[in-house]
């Protein structure tokens, strides 16, 4: 399947088998964030389908109400995969029983809150609460976060698999957005610290100087399935009461995670 945003032949013909959601999910996932509507000619460019395949499926997605399309038809996701993805239990769910914290720390901060799930190598923004006089968002819901270099995707990597932790380590590590190398020693020490005093606190200077604080979130049984996260500009933080307040709000969404497993 093509990775969204990257290059592709031009009337590619699929694979010889290659069953028909696949290519109806290469057609989901030629839509991101630069490329929020799309023509038909560019939807199976993007996609690696024939133009003729491509629209066969257009036309079945947008039927159900995967896609939808304007007057001038061009394609955009539809609103049923909204409804779809709401019943995701680490998404919407998630997200409905730690609203009620991320607004009181919102409330008290007047920044920026976040809430982080692992989705494979990265982590997935599913939602964001944010003051109209925080800084400049770096991260959007639904943006897909570097592991390594956010506080909250420190806190996922830090309580991820063993052996996932060490393909990460032997990895290109890079301080995103900076593009600064990382130091993998450096970096398994720095998770072993978040392991031991359940916080994580970064600080950056790209492109404004900030602070990231973040602690887990925890279901019954120890697992770790979100990371929630403050960003706040960095002359203006005392990290130690910060992440208490955000530690506080992480047990509190435990709590309620518990109480619903």
């Amino acid at each position: 399947m093509a990775e969204p945003g990257a290059p592709v032949t031009r009337g590619k013909r699929p694979p010889k088998g290659e069953p028909v959601v696949d290519r109806a999910l290469a057609l989901l996932a030629a839509f991101d964030r630069d490329h929020r509507q799309l023509g038909l000619l560019d939807l199976s460019r993007r996609a690696g389908l024939p133009k003729s395949s491509a629209a066969r499926l257009a036309d079945r997605l947008h039927h159900w109400g995967a896609l939808e399309r304007d007057e001038r038809g061009r394609y955009s996701i539809g609103l049923r995969l909204l409804e779809v993805a709401a019943l995701a239990p680490r998404g919407q769910g998630l997200r409905e029983l730690a609203l009620p914290f991320m607004s009181d720390l919102a409330a008290a901060i007047h920044q920026h809150v976040l809430l982080v799930v692992r989705d494979g190598d990265v982590g997935l923004l599913i939602d964001r609460i944010s003051s109209h006089r925080a800084l400049a968002p770096l991260y959007n819901p639904g943006d897909r976060l570097p592991l390594h270099s956010t506080g909250a995707g420190l806190v996922l990597l830090a309580h991820a698999p063993e052996q996932f932790q060490r393909a990460v380590l032997a990895g290109d590590l890079l301080q995103e957005p900076e593009r600064i190398p990382l130091s993998a020693t450096a970096l398994r020490r720095t998770l072993a610290a978040i392991r031991r005093e359940r916080v994580a606190v970064l600080r950056r200077t790209h492109p404004v100087p900030l602070v990231t604080v973040a602690a887990p979130v925890v279901e019954r049984g120890g697992d770790v399935v979100a990371a929630l996260s403050v960003v706040v500009p960095e002359p203006t933080v005392d990290t130690r009461r910060l992440g208490g307040a955000v530690t506080t709000a992480a047990r509190g969404i435990s709590r309620v995670l518990d109480d619903h497993g």
